[in-house]
């Protein structure tokens, strides 16, 4: 980007957040505070599509906004840097920082992919669905991460090294990127667009969220959309059918791991004990109340500053490693999602956005859920599906009690429209384009997939809420 370029969307930005600050304010329609908040999501929504600052720099603007404005309380918007979804995300980065170096990531990720055969089709189903599986146990950006330079390896084994040029190259390092995206939607741990929705379900409810209830919620989906994503891969014309010798490749690698090292053990153990715990909270919730998930994420992944190492003989994890291993953009990013809710929130704008919105004869039927899961699906393209969540779910949970609904159902049905990434070269789609993926041909081949997967979230929503009379309780 030019600066010239650059600087233009550097002055838009606070340009459009004071004209609608101005313009709504003297309509009459909303008020000032109401206006104000308005115009921040729409200044953050700008520099997250233009991008003339980094993403998670305009996740700090709610403070710096709101401490010259004052359209909420200070302390509702700092509170979210540090707020309890926060210290999980904190903490999964903690289980997860040893890996890399331990090689534990490397040892799951080669098990899994020893199983492909050398036909594209079996390439493509195996790192798809090795993608969604890993991605319900840690964050969709850590999966592509991980798996992408392992693809890039594989194909230069395979003899191509001219990835941007590689027609074998093209659905397989987008199967990675959308594996990770179907398999997100999963579970709470799929990244931070989950553990938004899951906080404000918490703040409408008022009470602790059981991460069982989002699996059983979320689960046809994600089997539907598993399906729908790898038959649509399958069925497109392939100009390169094998890829001789991947398979002992892959064999290879992961023999000259050698056994499974007791560092290795032991931090997959925290790992699971972390997961399970998790998932079968409502076991122990009334014994242990305070022991939420991201406590003790945050109780295992410390734990692994005082555990000595088996082979290295010093400690498993060190500050100055989780310096470099944890996600700290992400961690702002997330908390600048919340922030940019509480201001929503606070000043009045998601009851102005959600009197709007029920002005046009919503019935909370399937045109509503079609809306909300575009408008979702949007967001999420143009920037990345933890911004959607922080946009689009307080607008849903406004509109939604506005018309007198039940928010909770929406909430899941949006969720399904947000997880997923399939176009633009941002967010996680990027890692895969910094390792050679054509810009060009993941525009071309998204378009489809996102099509496809976008209607299978509406429709899947839809039904579910019309056969399962307890898709909204919780």
């Amino acid at each position: 980007m030019s600066n010239t370029k650059r600087g233009m969307h550097l002055i838009l930005g606070p340009v459009l957040f004071l004209l609608i600050s101005l313009c709504l304010g003297k309509t009459g329609l909303i008020d000032y505070t109401a206006a104000k908040g308005i115009g921040t999501a729409v200044w953050m929504i700008y520099w997250w599509v233009t991008r003339p600052v980094d993403i998670t720099v305009t996740a700090l603007l709610p403070g710096v906004i709101n401490a010259i404005f004052d359209i909420v309380p200070m302390e509702n918007v700092i509170s979210q840097y540090a707020s309890s979804s926060i210290i999980l995300i904190f903490g999964s980065c903690l289980l997860t920082a040893p890996w890399s170096e331990i090689g534990l990531d490397k040892r799951i990720s080669l098990k899994a992919l020893s199983l492909i055969g050398p036909s594209m089709k079996s390439q493509i189903t195996v790192w798809l669905i090795a993608a969604i599986v890993l991605s319900n146990m840690m964050p969709n950006v850590v999966v592509v991460a991980i798996f992408t330079p392992i693809a890039v390896s594989m194909l230069a084994a395979a003899g191509y090294k001219d990835i941007r040029n590689c027609e074998a190259a093209t659905p397989i390092l987008c199967a990675i990127a959308w594996g990770s995206q179907v398999g997100g939607a999963g579970t709470p741990l799929g990244g931070a667009m989950n553990i938004t929705a899951i906080a404000f379900i918490e703040e409408f409810t008022g009470k602790e969220f059981m991460y069982i209830d989002w699996i059983t919620r979320m689960l046809p989906y994600t089997i539907i959309a598993t399906v729908a994503v790898l038959l649509t891969m399958l069925l497109k014309p392939m100009k390169t059918n094998s890829l001789e010798g991947t398979k002992e490749y892959f064999e290879k690698c992961y023999k000259d791991l050698g056994p499974m090292k007791k560092d290795e053990k032991v931090s997959l153990v925290l790992f699971i004990v972390a997961m399970l715990g998790s998932f079968v909270r409502p076991l122990y919730a009334d014994l242990i109340p305070g022991l939420v998930p991201a406590y003790l994420f945050l109780l295992l992944g410390f734990a692994n500053f005082v555990i000595v190492s088996f082979e290295k003989k010093e400690l498993l994890l060190t500050w100055e490693k989780a310096q470099k291993e944890v996600m700290w953009g992400m961690l702002l990013l997330f908390a600048g999602g919340l922030a940019l809710g509480q201001i929503l929130t606070g000043s009045g704008a998601n009851d102005a956005i959600a009197g709007v919105i029920s002005s046009a004869n919503l019935n909370g039927g399937f045109v509503t859920i079609m809306v909300f899961t575009l408008f979702a699906c949007i967001i999420s393209e143009m920037t990345n599906s933890t911004v959607s969540a922080a946009v689009a779910l307080p607008i849903v949970i406004g509109v939604t009690q506005k018309m007198g609904l039940n928010p909770i159902p929406y909430v899941f049905t949006t969720a399904m429209g947000m997880n997923f990434e399939s176009i633009l070269p941002v967010s996680v789609r990027a890692i895969s384009v910094s390792y050679g993926l054509d810009p060009d041909k993941l525009l071309k081949n998204g378009l489809v997939v996102a099509l496809v997967r976008m209607l299978i979230a509406v429709a899947v929503g839809y039904v579910t809420m019309l056969v399962w009379p307890g898709f909204g309780t919780l």
